[in-house]
C-alpha cells in the first residue's frame, strides 16, 4: 500500500494503535464496574477543555487533559460522598461539559468551529510529530498504570466494600481510575473523536467477553481486538475515504458481532444431545 510510505499515514497508524491498546486496557475495569458510559461524560467535559484551548490560543490537548481530569475527580468525589447518585452526577457531567464547550468555542475566533470538528469526530491523518509524542507518552502511562495496578483495580471493580475491608486505598484507586479515564479520552479524541471514544473502551471488551472467561485472558483479547480495529480503521478509511473514527468503531462492532455469533455456535455444538425419554413400564396385573 503506497499510503503506508507517507509520514502522515505512519503517524496516524501509530497513534491509532496506541489508543487501540490503551482504551480497552482501561475499559475492562469500567465495564466490570458498570461505568461503560463514563467515557462519554468525560468526553463532553474534554470538549470544554478544547474550547478553552481554542479561546486562549493554547494546545487544546493539554487544556482538555486538565479540565477533563478535574471534572472526573469532581464527579468521583460527589459520588463517593453519596450526596448525588452516580447516574445524576454523570448527567451533570454530560450537560455541563457540552454547554461549556459550545460556549467557549463560540467565544473563540471563527476557525474554532472547523477545529472543533476534528476533536468531535477524530482526525488521525492530521497527527503531527509533537501530537504523536504526547499520545505515545500518555498512552504508555495509561497502559502501565492499568497493568501495574491490575490486582488492586480488579478487587475494587468487583467489590468496593471488600476492597475497603481488605485495606486497599479505595479513594485513591477511584481517583486514579477517574484520572486515567480522562487522560485516555483526551488522547483518543484525535483518533476516534470525543463522541466515539467511549465505544473503543467498551466494544473490544464486550467482544472479548464472548470468547474468554478469565480476567487476564479477556484483557489480552480486548487489547488485540482494540489495536486491530484501530489500525484497520485508519487503513480502511484512507482507502475508502470514510471517517476514521466511525470506521474504527464499526470494525470493532463487527468484531463483537462475529465473536457473539461464534460463541453462540460453539455453545450449540457443545450442548449435549437430548436423551430419549424412557417409556413408562406397563402396568403390572396381579392374578389371584
Amino acid at each position: 500500500m503506497d499510503l503506508l510510505t507517507q509520514p502522515f499515514m505512519q503517524r496516524a497508524l501509530i497513534a491509532a494503535m496506541i489508543i487501540g491498546l490503551a482504551a480497552p486496557a482501561l475499559g475492562i475495569y469500567l465495564v466490570q464496574r458498570r461505568l461503560s458510559l463514563i467515557g462519554d461524560g468525560i468526553g463532553h467535559v474534554a470538549l470544554t477543555g478544547v474550547g478553552l484551548g481554542l479561546l486562549t490560543g493554547n494546545d487544546p490537548v493539554y487544556t482538555a487533559v486538565v479540565v477533563s481530569a478535574l471534572g472526573a475527580v469532581g464527579v468521583e468525589l460527589i459520588r463517593e460522598r453519596g450526596r448525588t447518585s452516580g447516574d445524576l452526577a454523570l448527567a451533570m457531567l454530560f450537560y455541563g461539559g457540552i454547554a461549556g464547550g459550545v460556549l467557549l468555542v463560540g467565544l473563540s475566533d471563527g476557525s474554532g468551529n472547523s477545529s472543533l470538528m476534528q476533536y468531535l469526530f477524530g482526525s488521525p491523518l492530521t497527527t503531527s510529530e509533537s501530537d504523536l509524542v504526547v499520545i505515545g507518552g500518555l498512552g504508555a502511562a495509561v497502559l502501565t498504570v492499568m497493568l501495574f495496578f491490575r490486582p488492586a483495580l480488579f478487587a475494587l471493580c468487583n467489590d468496593e466494600e471488600y476492597a475497603k475491608v481488605s485495606g486497599l486505598p479505595v479513594r485513591t484507586l477511584n481517583i486514579l481510575l477517574a484520572v486515567t479515564t480522562a487522560v485516555t479520552v483526551t488522547i483518543a479524541m484525535r483518533t476516534v473523536g470525543l463522541l466515539l471514544v467511549s465505544a473503543l473502551m467498551v466494544v473490544p471488551v464486550a467482544a472479548a467477553q464472548q470468547l474468554t472467561r478469565g480476567f487476564v485472558s479477556t484483557m489480552t483479547a480486548a487489547l488485540a481486538i482494540g489495536v486491530s480495529a484501530a489500525g484497520a480503521g485508519v487503513l480502511v478509511s484512507a482507502e475508502a475515504n470514510t471517517a476514521p473514527g466511525a470506521t474504527t468503531v464499526l470494525l470493532a462492532l463487527a468484531a463483537f458481532a462475529a465473536a457473539a455469533i461464534g460463541a453462540s455456535i460453539r455453545h450449540r455444538l457443545r450442548r449435549p444431545a437430548p436423551q430419549p425419554v424412557a417409556s413408562e413400564p406397563p402396568d403390572v396385573v396381579l392374578h389371584g
